[in-house]
């Protein structure tokens, strides 16, 4: 098994138990406590787990944002790159917030002829001082945490556009549950985009397959493009995902 298939189901045993025993882990995974120990002190250097005696807990909702853009950039940059190859001229993307979607937004900006609506502001200002391109800021609460707007006027004014695309990136896609997220806010503001857009492309690296966060926001089989990494292919989930999704495009 790879580490981050093993990683990644530590973190889905986490978030179903919020604390878990390295015996527990070893018996789930069917490896040895030292490469469990060795896999707990990478997620706790990265911020994503606090190590206690005999195991591990979550430290919060998701790794802090400044973690997220720092981890799997190279992996995020190419699935940026193949998730930008999938949108044409002319077209009405809606984007959320998040490392990734920073990368695909970096991406799409050396375009023209797009019009970007999201609720980040990293997002929005990748495009700032690049003609060409329309964006729209949605409007609601501020999470300065994050760098996004949120809430029910953000919601509620999503409901206004009908764009081309919904471009989204979860915390984790699963065949069953479909695409999830940890916290209710961002699961409402990408189940509102999902259900606005004419297509959804989920933008997901290898970390996130067979990944079964808090809130599911959208069924694998209204998913119009998984955008992966090829390390997704050693996931023993994504035979499920490809019956379940319209497409897998790997990157």
């Amino acid at each position: 098994m790879w580490h981050e298939e093993r990683h990644s189901r530590i973190r889905d045993l986490l978030r179903t138990s919020g604390q878990v025993s390295v015996e527990r882990i070893v018996t789930e995974l069917g490896v040895s406590r030292e490469t469990i120990r060795r896999d707990l002190v990478e997620l706790a250097e990265r911020g994503e787990i606090r190590r206690v005696h005999g195991g591990a807990v979550l430290t919060g909702d998701e790794p802090p944002i400044d973690v997220r853009h720092a981890t799997r950039v190279r992996e995020k940059r190419a699935i940026a790159k193949k998730v930008a190859s999938l949108v044409e001229s002319g077209q009405t993307i809606f984007m959320d917030a998040g490392s990734t979607m920073n990368l695909v937004a970096e991406a799409l900006a050396t375009r023209s002829g797009l019009t970007i609506v999201t609720n980040a502001i990293d997002v929005a200002g990748r495009f700032a001082g690049r003609g060409g391109n329309e964006v729209h800021l949605l409007g609601g609460r501020f999470n300065a945490q994050i760098g996004c707007t949120q809430g029910s006027a953000t919601v509620a004014e999503i409901a206004r556009y009908q764009p081309h695309v919904a471009i989204i990136s979860p915390v984790g896609i699963d065949a069953k549950a479909g695409a999830s997220s940890f916290e209710m806010e961002e699961a409402e503001i990408a189940r509102a985009m999902c259900a606005n857009a004419r297509r959804i492309v989920i933008a997901a690296d290898h970390s996130k397959i067979g990944v079964r966060s808090r809130v599911a926001w959208c069924p694998a089989d209204r998913i119009d493009v998984l955008v992966t990494d090829r390390r997704s292919e050693k996931s023993r989930a994504v035979t499920a995902i490809r019956k379940a999704v319209g497409d897998i495009a790997y990157a």
